[in-house]
């Protein structure tokens, strides 16, 4: 909406001031090609993240089902975000959201069937949460998410290797920690 915005008041700042010079015609027609490509360029931007939505918001599933413990319902978080990556329509893609979605798509989907198929181990859901934390946040950095997201980070997981989430909430629930140290971590990025 900015960029619209913005390329009408270009627009309108370019043809007032075309009205007391010389400039040519063909002038105009460049600025307003340059409002079009704009326009289209924020157009996509919504396509694409109205588009991962449905990815993160199974992703926000496995997420708090796993802050509850609660491994049956982060499989069926798994199987939804499989759902909604068969679902994906790349044809709106630009070339270069292609290949940065082809980049980590089969691994999301690889580590959200692990979660959807492993209901009674909840560290093994937890190890591929670690995994797809990372190509979610590599995801919504490319795409966005259509919706505020903050990039939280525990220091504590995997042996004090630390691990990344994305979460909707500036409050700390921790998915690998769970109910024994549920706000355990520190917010490190907003994503908008």
């Amino acid at each position: 909406m900015k960029n619209i915005i913005f390329g009408i008041a270009i627009f309108a700042i370019f043809f007032s001031a075309c009205t007391n010079s010389n400039r040519p015609v063909a002038s105009q027609s460049e600025i307003i090609d340059t409002v079009k490509a704009s326009t289209q360029t924020n157009g996509e931007a919504i396509a694409s993240a109205a588009s991962v939505k449905e990815i993160v918001s199974s992703y926000l599933q496995i997420k708090n089902a796993l802050v509850s413990d609660n491994g049956n319902d982060a499989a069926a978080g798994g199987k939804a975000m499989v759902d909604a990556m068969g679902k994906f329509d790349k044809s709106s893609l630009s070339a270069g959201q292609k290949k940065a979605y082809e980049d980590v798509a089969d691994d999301i989907k690889e580590n959200a069937e692990h979660i959807s198929e492993n209901s009674n181990k909840i560290d093994h859901q937890r190890e591929h949460f670690d995994m797809l934390s990372q190509d979610m946040n590599d995801l919504v950095k490319s795409f966005g998410a259509g919706q505020t997201l903050y990039q939280d980070f525990c220091p504590m997981y995997n042996n004090k290797k630390g691990a990344i989430w994305l979460s909707e909430t500036k409050e700390i629930r921790n998915p690998y920690m769970g109910k024994k140290m549920h706000d355990c971590g520190a917010v490190k990025e907003e994503l908008k």
